[in-house]
């Protein structure tokens, strides 16, 4: 019965750092402040891989679940180069970073 009160805190807090991170891409019109909150969702999604991989093994020492937590980080490293990328060109022509003059690069 412990176990599964130890198993709610991880899930809490990733599901309100997934909300807030949800939160973010929708109200937000800064390119960069909705690269942080897709930063915020993937973290949520890395403490959820952890914490179900503690659940479900915990007598024996496997570390899947950390695995897949470290491609991710890797993935959101790339996407951030990337994003930044575009953020910094999308400045340069327009002088701006708002996400609504992105339909204005297009030719």
């Amino acid at each position: 019965m412990s176990e599964g009160i130890h198993f709610i805190g991880p899930l809490i807090l990733a599901a309100f750092l997934f909300c807030v991170g949800i939160y973010g891409i929708i109200a937000r019109r800064n390119a960069v402040l909705v690269l942080m909150s897709v930063e915020l969702m993937l973290n949520a999604v890395n403490i959820n891989l952890v914490a179900f991989n503690n659940l479900r093994f915990a007598d024996s020492p496997t570390v899947d679940g950390q695995i897949f937590a470290l491609f991710i980080i890797a993935i959101a490293a790339a996407e951030v180069g990337v994003g930044l990328a575009i953020v910094l060109n999308m400045f340069r022509n327009r002088a701006s970073v708002n996400v609504d003059d992105v339909d204005l690069m297009r030719w």
